[in-house]
């Protein structure tokens, strides 16, 4: 049988909330309902290759996603690996290196502060950078202030 179209398409990873990651992709343009895909990754060349444990599901049963728990991101340039079987054939494999810094959602920075005064009619704002998993200079963020009129 041809396998080509079988390979997954559009795969994308975010990191949130620190330490949070979710990988979606689209079921590939020739796949059938009995398609099935295994995420593998690796997150450093110094560590092992491991397999999605708590995979998204299409309506068909089909794996379209993983969710991942605990990932430390440092300067990692990790690999991921997405292959499977189609009526007991091996599909197209699909591979990808991601820079996971490149892939953060940062959070909010913390402990915003506000204090204005109507005699010098100024506002003073503090706050400090967003918690990361991986170690950034102050000097690589970048702030955006957005003042309305209530």
């Amino acid at each position: 049988a041809d396998m080509n179209g079988t390979a997954i398409e559009n795969f994308v990873c975010v990191i949130f909330n620190v330490s949070f990651m979710n990988c979606t992709w689209h079921v590939g343009r020739t796949a059938t309902e009995d398609t099935q895909y295994f995420l593998y990754w690796r997150p450093s060349k110094k560590e092992d290759i491991t397999e999605c444990q708590n995979y998204i599901k299409d309506d068909y049963g089909r794996h379209t996603g993983c969710r991942f728990q605990n990932v430390t991101i440092e300067n990692k340039n990790a690999c991921f690996l997405v292959n499977g079987s189609r009526s007991g054939q091996n599909i197209q494999p699909y591979e990808n290196s991601i820079l996971l810094y490149e892939i953060e959602k940062l959070t909010p920075p913390l402990n915003v502060s506000v204090n204005c005064t109507e005699a010098s009619r100024r506002c003073r704002i503090l706050w400090q950078q967003p918690r990361t998993s991986h170690k950034k200079k102050s000097s690589c963020f970048k702030y955006e202030i957005v003042i309305e009129n209530k």
